[in-house]
């Protein structure tokens, strides 16, 4: 790879840009530019490579990487023989791009991905959409938030969203501790109706993505949808009217208004989980949670102890060694963490070029990138039966992955072999939140951070006692104990029909909906981010959204087209569909006994993330089973 050194990458030109370009993507654009076949046949057929972060060689010869190269030179300026593929020839190039064998099923998907195929929903017209008083509302204008709102601009109905922050972004916004960073590829990450952003990094920081968040709901129009400092109080089904009657707490008060459709974009990571520990009240420090980092906070010389070992603690840790006079890390248990190379690396700067001015650039790389770190891994989350070490693997593969992990943390912690019993997990791996090694391990070795395997069981005035009895000095607690991921739309205080309430339904810890998305005795309320929807094997939160806000759309679309006054999930296909997400979690490895994670409930039923592959999912929601609904 040759990144070249110029003051802004707009400067280049292609002939420049090329030298930066991932091979096995300026490939795919060079065939649809030219539409030759040969360029899908050896010798320009790339390599496997499994890496997230792949090389851009692509595994080919100089010589085959020039006529490449040349190919995309000469063809940049031309109108592209083929715009459009079409699922046999899309199959095909994607197998091609990848070199390994891609199922035909992934190629409608990733069509509307990359945005050959069309996503929307046939606008309604402003007879049927366009009332004087808002139809739907929308609550949260996080990443959910705004690609629903956007859809409902497409669909041409009106719409208000209410935001309880004062401005747009959800967990982006909220979320501002230091070394706070997306864990999957922003080139997934990011929505697929917007043009390319230019990210300074594979994988961006929190106040890179904050801000493309605020600029894709600016650009799109979304903003003037938002009504800000709002929050929902209670909201009612009335059946008379035939809509939901919504107690809307906001700047002028509290007030009760009338929706005909309400979705609710609040997501699972909202509410903080803090722990329950005695006298926490009587520490005389700054105590709080990771996603209320306070915004004055100087960590200089200071002692500080991060409560937690999960994802959140895993980016705090490596960002704040350097600041702090002593960090102590309280880790109730050890997690598996992945090494990803190139995490911090910066994008080429012809890579940035060819993403504006190369057509195909873009949505090649971010196939390449939804591919690596989509569904590749979810068959090896599966429970083999016959495998004779059920304790701490699922399967071969599995424990091919297991050692490597564990390789990893050896290797890592070489100069410390004291912290390698404590660092080292007994569960199987990816059994909770995949993890990422963003200098985790080598952050733990620094003099100045001490590893505190046990639990906070007490706070006294100048820090606090584990349950091992030892007691610990502190200036700052930061308790990176996740969130209340359970509760989701629950809170909101929705009664249904017949003075159902949605938080008895999903009472204990329980919710259940269809695909995530409706519920029986709800009618015209829909979920974003809901029961079963999490990715625990991979993916993006935001392609979740995106198919989310299509099936929304479409039975938004289908009453309004039908002259209907509601739609409602049937309790049967609720009932079948939830009982087919249980079965299939049962063979999956977020089931496997003695092994705690906050994906399952008390009762051990996995209630956050889906069993299914993306494409599964996405084939789900895509369109409309009337047989699933019942219109009014």
């Amino acid at each position: 790879m040759r990144c070249l050194e110029v003051v802004s990458y707009q400067d280049m030109n292609i002939q420049d840009a090329v030298l930066d370009a991932d091979i096995r993507v300026l490939l795919m654009c060079v065939f649809q530019l030219s539409g030759d076949p040969r360029w899908l046949q050896p010798p320009f057929a790339p390599r496997r490579d499994v890496r997230l972060i792949a090389d851009e060689d692509a595994g080919l010869s100089p010589e085959v990487i020039a006529e490449i190269r040349a190919a995309a030179i000469e063809l940049a300026s031309q109108a592209p023989a083929i715009t459009s593929p079409g699922d046999a020839l899309m199959t095909t190039m994607m197998s091609v791009c990848l070199g390994e064998t891609i199922p035909p099923e992934y190629a409608p998907m990733m069509s509307e991905e990359l945005g050959f195929v069309s996503r929307d929903i046939a606008p309604i017209g402003p007879a049927d959409g366009g009332n004087a008083a808002p139809p739907v509302l929308v609550v949260g204008a996080g990443p959910s938030g705004i690609a629903m709102a956007v859809r409902l601009k497409r669909l041409g109905v009106a719409f208000t969203v209410v935001e309880s922050g004062t401005s747009v972004g959800g967990v982006w916004r909220d979320n501002r501790y230091p070394g706070c960073g997306v864990d999957t590829p922003n080139h997934a990450y990011s929505f697929s109706f917007a043009p390319p952003h230019q990210w300074s990094r594979f994988f961006a920081p929190q106040p890179e993505i904050e801000t493309y968040m605020q600029t894709i709901a600016a650009d799109f129009g979304v903003v003037d949808h938002v009504e800000f400092s709002t929050s929902v109080d209670a909201m009612t089904w009335s059946e008379p009217d035939q809509c939901w009657n919504v107690t809307l707490n906001g700047p002028g008060g509290i007030e009760e208004r009338p929706f005909r459709f309400v979705i609710t974009a609040i997501g699972q990571l909202h509410e903080p989980q803090l722990p329950d520990i005695e006298g926490l009240d009587r520490f005389e420090g700054r105590a709080f949670h990771s996603s209320r980092w306070p915004d004055d906070l100087d960590l200089a010389g200071l002692r500080v102890a991060v409560v937690g070992t999960g994802a959140t603690a895993m980016q705090i840790v490596p960002a704040i060694t350097d600041q702090v006079g002593h960090l102590n890390v309280v880790q109730r248990s050890p997690q598996w963490a992945r090494p990803i190379e190139r995490y911090h690396e910066p994008i080429p700067d012809g890579s940035r070029w060819l993403f504006e001015n190369l057509a195909f650039y873009a949505e090649w790389f971010r196939f390449s990138m939804l591919w690596r770190y989509g569904d590749g891994l979810l068959p090896y989350l599966k429970i083999d039966p016959e495998w004779p070490y059920p304790d701490r693997s699922l399967n071969r593969v599995n424990e091919r992955h297991r050692q490597q992990m564990a390789d990893h943390i050896t290797s890592e912690l070489a100069d410390r072999p004291d912290l390698v019993e404590h660092c080292m997990p007994t569960y199987p791996p990816y059994g909770k939140r995949i993890l990422l090694d963003n200098g985790w391990y080598q952050a733990l070795c620094r003099p100045n951070v001490t590893l505190t395997p046990a639990r906070v069981a007490a706070m006294t005035p100048t820090g606090f006692v584990t349950d091992d009895g030892a007691e610990h000095e502190a200036d700052i607690v930061v308790f990176a104990t996740g969130f209340q991921v359970t509760q989701m739309a629950a809170r909101l205080n929705i009664t249904g029909r017949d003075g159902v309430n949605l938080a008895d339904v999903w009472a204990n810890d329980n919710p259940t909906a269809y695909l995530g998305i409706t519920a029986p005795a709800f009618p015209n309320l829909f979920f974003m981010q809901g029961p079963n929807t999490g990715l625990g094997h991979g993916g993006s939160a935001i392609f979740q959204s995106e198919c989310q806000a299509r099936h929304i759309t479409s039975c938004i679309a289908k009453v309004l087209n039908d002259g209907a006054q509601t739609i409602e999930v049937n309790a049967s296909a609720h009932d079948t569909y939830v009982a087919a997400v249980d079965a299939e979690h049962q063979t999956l490895i977020w089931s496997h006994p003695g092994m705690s994670t906050y994906y399952r409930n008390a009762a051990g039923r996995v209630v956050t993330v889906m069993p299914w592959r993306l494409v599964d999912y996405w084939a789900m929601t895509h369109d409309v089973d009337a047989e699933a609904y019942h219109l009014r």
